[in-house]
């Protein structure tokens, strides 16, 4: 009789498998490296894109088996397709990461000045612990968009040479009354997360300017980067961890980086769609936006993008014959992994999870069936024989896999983009990393992990339901 019984994926690997881990765990870490935001990811995953042959969607009038087309949303959604050898209306194969993370972001009118310090004002992006964020190395990257239309990048703090920037937080001798009566989640306060971003000021032949601070700053953005205070309300500017991805432990079996919720799918789903040739199903990478706060906006889940790009394949494909309903039969012909990541059981709070239903790190892919919070709200539960015919492909293809769930009955809970692609009526159920240090500045995941999750989804791209 078979019983239930998953083991750590560490033990009895040969040299040479090892050897591979450590190879796509180096890749995966210069991804993290160059792709600490959104538009970032994008850019790089049409980067790698394009060196495997893929090409912009409006290049094809009539798609035929084996052809490799991509989308672009806003430069915030990629969309990667190889065209199978079966009808794109018989269904198509998704696989859904999001590419956001926890974050500052910055105020559309940030700059001020206090004690003679210039600081920007932000507003957190996302559920983060915000004391987390306080005393410690900070970059600033994004986009300026002057009135004219011209876009500026920005990426300051990466390099060794670039400034950096840092909340000051509360000495430990001065905080008894201030913060040490505050309950975790008011350490610090929203208003409080704010940055130092200069603090020498200027000399201005004008005796009204009274912030020296502030205008050198303001002075030296101009002269530097060619916009104005103006221009930061036309502005996407957000604060993440400087430095680089880490190996973490004796043994180097962890890497640490922030951002791996949920960079760490939408890499190895990338990769895996890089790797495949055609497949019997179409096969497509979705890498989305804003699920950390809803998957609301055109960028995010919640907006028509996915039903507009299959339109578009299908178009292209049945031509005269295409019509709505044809969308919706594909649509619900569909199977789609919602990959994102799980909880891992964290030793030193154990208390919070339901350790025989909790995924640990090194055991491999997690299949969460179910997510959300108190009686199931607002998850997709995974039917039975989805969760089966994915048993099935990994068991054939001695992949490494687990349950998990978030934590105990009642003890919190969480959701991902599955419950908007189940909306399609798309077969889907939540498979991921398990990840300890969820939405802090420096999260874990196995190597073993992460080398699982892009062999099974290439094995989900290429076998059909």
């Amino acid at each position: 009789m078979e019983t239930l019984e998953f083991k750590n994926g560490w033990l009895n690997l040969k040299d040479d498998q090892v050897e591979a881990i450590e190879h796509f765990c180096d890749k995966y870490k210069h991804f993290l490296d160059i792709g600490k935001t959104e538009r970032q990811c994008v850019k790089e995953s049409i980067k790698q894109a394009e060196q495997h042959g893929f090409r912009p969607i409006n290049e094809f009038a009539e798609l035929k088996a084996g052809d490799k087309v991509y989308f672009i949303n806003r430069n915030k959604n990629v969309v990667l397709t190889v065209v199978g050898q079966r009808p794109i209306s018989e269904g198509i194969r998704y696989v859904v990461s999001h590419i956001d993370s926890p974050r500052l972001d910055i105020k559309p009118n940030p700059i001020h000045e206090k004690s003679e310090l210039a600081l920007m004002r932000t507003h957190y992006y996302g559920g983060i612990k915000k004391y987390q964020w306080a005393s410690r190395p900070l970059a600033l990257h994004g986009v300026v968009v002057t009135k004219s239309g011209r876009t500026i990048e920005l990426a300051i703090g990466e390099d060794p040479q670039d400034p950096v920037f840092t909340i000051p937080d509360l000495l430990p001798h001065l905080d008894r009354k201030v913060q040490r009566e505050r309950n975790a989640a008011e350490v610090l306060k929203g208003e409080e997360l704010q940055i130092i971003i200069g603090s020498i000021p200027m000399e201005f032949d004008d005796d009204k300017i009274k912030n020296k601070v502030k205008h050198h700053i303001l002075t030296k953005l101009h002269e530097k980067y060619d916009f104005t205070e103006a221009d930061f309300i036309s502005a996407e500017l957000m604060l993440v961890p400087a430095g680089k991805a880490r190996d973490v432990g004796i043994d180097q079996g962890i890497v640490g980086a922030y951002g791996q919720d949920d960079r760490i799918c939408a890499y190895t789903s990338l990769e895996a769609i890089l790797d495949i040739d055609t497949p019997e199903q179409t096969a497509v990478c979705f890498l989305v936006d804003k699920e950390e706060i809803g998957s609301t906006g055109s960028t995010g889940l919640e907006s028509r993008y996915l039903e507009f790009f299959t339109g578009e394949l299908l178009l292209r494909q049945a031509g005269a014959n295409y019509n709505d309903q044809l969308l919706r039969r594909c649509l619900w012909n569909s199977y789609a992994l919602s990959s994102d990541v799980n909880a891992g059981l964290n030793p030193l709070f154990e208390s919070v999870h339901d350790a025989q239903n909790a995924s640990k790190l090194g055991y491999g892919l997690v299949l969460t069936k179910y997510t959300g919070h108190g009686g199931k709200v607002a998850s997709n539960d995974a039917d039975a024989e989805y969760v089966a015919s994915l048993r099935r492909i990994f068991d054939e293809h001695e992949i490494s896999w687990q349950t998990g769930l978030l934590g105990k009955v009642d003890e919190g809970g969480g959701g991902t983009v599955a419950k908007y692609l189940a909306h399609y009526g798309i077969n889907t159920i939540d498979a991921g990393a398990a990840i300890l240090s969820m939405h802090s500045p420096f999260e874990l995941a196995s190597k073993f992990d992460i080398y699982e999750l892009y062999r099974a989804y290439k094995a989900f791209y290429a076998k059909a339901l």
